[in-house]
């Protein structure tokens, strides 16, 4: 886990790197967005992937590794409040398999953070939610259950490319619809074609967001 406690930080943020990333890279995205106050704290996944599959594989298959990952995230929020954040400051933010870490961390005990910014992710899922054929806009896996209890009051910012090749369109519409039944302010940015990457609107968001 890496950490980046700049002295009288008003801002936390828990950064959550893509499969074959690490904390450093990921902490890049505050010096890209001009954000040398922001206090960051960066787990790191074994092997440098939260799991080893898509994150739309059966529940069964996802939840160890899940757990894992959440784990990771409540302590690095742990650690932003020991340096004096207080919980409606700090933020979770993800790219990629991060980007679905961090809504699932949000969704599942998000009460009273900021928010989650993600880059290129959707929910995991608590459960599936059907068997037989899957869906093709699934990626021809079946849906899962987003039948998320935790009450949320901070604001989601979730990105996607209309044809991403490992995040489909579908779960991140879904995922903005969960936030939004659980009361967070939901906004979702749709880039046109196909991609996977963080793109020039997901920097200035970070930036209008961590801004404060």
């Amino acid at each position: 886990m890496i950490l980046r406690l700049p002295q009288g930080a008003r801002q936390g943020v828990v950064l959550l790197h893509g499969r074959g990333g690490s904390g450093r890279d990921i902490l890049s995205l505050l010096d890209h967005a001009a954000l040398p106050a922001v206090a960051a704290v960066a787990p790191e996944a074994p092997g440098q992937s939260w799991w080893p599959t898509s994150f739309l594989a059966p529940a069964a298959q996802m939840e160890p590794f899940v757990a894992a990952g959440l784990a990771a995230v409540a302590e690095g929020v742990a650690r932003l409040e020991q340096a004096g954040l207080p919980r409606a400051a700090i933020w979770l933010c993800g790219f990629s398999q991060g980007a679905c870490l961090a809504l699932e961390a949000y969704a599942r005990a998000g009460t009273g953070l900021a928010g989650v910014i993600a880059l290129s992710g959707g929910l995991v899922g608590r459960a599936d939610a059907a068997q037989g054929p899957g869906d093709p806009r699934l990626y021809g896996h079946t849906d899962k259950r987003l039948d998320y209890e935790a009450p949320l009051t901070g604001t989601a910012w979730l990105s996607v490319h209309e044809r991403d090749p490992h995040i489909p369109l579908k779960r991140v519409e879904d995922s903005a619809a969960a936030l939004r039944r659980l009361g967070a302010k939901v906004s979702m940015q749709v880039y046109p074609g196909a991609g996977h990457a963080v793109m020039r609107d997901d920097i200035a968001a970070l930036r209008h967001h961590l801004n404060r």
